[in-house]
């Protein structure tokens, strides 16, 4: 039994994909319940039917973690007599809370498509389509020497001083620090209207845009002064770059034939459709899980050979083929490739949090 609640999940999850990754159309985070309630089981699923909540109120799940929004857009009625309204209502009859982590899921590094393409062996990948760079500001605080070494660790635990794959990265100068408490004051050091000189460190490290509100609320907890002195600016550079899609090579040159067995077999589906002549030799591949059509001309102007995406239609596949962009469509339901992804990443967050895949099948299609 576990003794966090669901905040603390949506705090580790945001960690991995972060909310400000999601299109502006998404609908992400918490969609039904409550950040506070305790959480007894968490079960991931890809979309949330009436299905997979009969299936979580079996197993005493009280935290489902969706890939796909349960709620896309405002709804203006529950009318407990539709489809939707039914499983709304079972949700919270059940005290069921439901997360979803959707677009930001798929940019994310590691999220969908980093999975899909570390399952086909697609190597030396990079973004198909940048969407998101990271602001950074300048941290400068000024702490008497004495505090210096609890100030630099508590920034580094709140995620300050991140440059690549380092933490806690800091450049500190020794100097002197003067101030005059005035009536009404408290100070840690010195006393009223008498002016005081102290031994201070300079101390600056990088903040992610995201991450400043937190910490500096650490930064402020950790000084021992009652008004601390700082400085906050906006870099010039970028920090990480996020991006929807990747793109990458094969091992070896194969045929786009043998490739298509190839994400069969992968994704253990019966069949898939392909656009493009059979024998052509393919090598390097672009992903986008999902629906990804709209993106065909970014894949050819990459040098793709093979675009591998879900919910191909009739006239953007003509367009495919007529530019000599072989299309691998292997439907929408490969993303269910997040579930196991996201039970590990939270069983290795939360040792003791029991946490469950659905074996609810959500796939509407079947072939004959």
């Amino acid at each position: 039994m576990s003794n966090i609640n669901h905040g603390t999940i949506f705090n580790a999850l945001e960690n991995w994909a972060p909310k400000r990754l999601a299109y502006g159309w998404d609908n992400v985070g918490l969609q039904i319940g409550s950040t506070l309630t305790k959480t007894t089981k968490v079960m991931i699923t890809l979309d949330v039917l009436e299905s997979v909540v009969d299936e979580a109120i079996e197993n005493d799940v009280n935290l489902l973690i969706a890939h796909h929004p349960l709620l896309f857009k405002s709804i203006k009625n529950i009318d407990v007599h539709s489809i939707k309204g039914k499983v709304i209502e079972k949700l919270i009859k059940h005290d069921i809370t439901v997360y979803a982590a959707h677009t930001n899921l798929d940019i994310a590094k590691n999220g969908v498509n980093d999975l899909l393409c570390e399952a086909l062996e697609i190597k030396a990948t990079k973004h198909l389509l940048d969407v998101y760079k990271e602001k950074l500001f300048k941290l400068i605080v000024f702490v008497p020497k004495t505090h210096s070494d609890q100030v630099r660790e508590a920034l580094g635990n709140a995620g300050a001083g991140h440059i690549g794959n380092y933490s806690h990265c800091t450049f500190q100068s020794k100097g002197q620090g003067t101030f005059m408490p005035q009536e009404g004051t408290n100070p840690f050091i010195g006393r009223t209207k008498e002016l005081e000189m102290v031994d201070e460190v300079k101390m600056e490290t990088v903040v992610q845009e995201n991450n400043v509100a937190k910490v500096l609320s650490a930064m402020k907890k950790a000084h021992p002064y009652e008004e601390v002195a700082y400085d906050l600016f906006p870099l010039e550079y970028a920090g990480e770059t996020f991006g929807l899609g990747r793109i990458g090579s094969l091992q070896e040159t194969i045929t786009l034939q043998a490739f298509s067995e190839k994400v069969k077999q992968t994704f253990h589906i019966d069949c898939l459709r392909v656009v493009g002549d059979l024998t052509k030799q393919v090598k390097k591949v672009a992903v986008v899980g999902g629906s990804g059509e709209k993106f065909l001309h970014q894949a050819k102007k990459m040098g793709a050979d093979v675009y591998i995406t879900g919910d191909m239609t009739f006239h953007h596949a003509q367009e495919a083929l007529e530019m000599g962009l072989a299309i691998i469509d292997p439907g929408h339901y490969i993303e269910e490739i997040m579930k196991k992804a996201t039970k590990l990443y939270l069983t290795n967050q939360f040792a003791n949090l029991p946490v469950i895949v659905s074996n609810t099948n959500t796939n509407p299609f079947q072939f004959i």
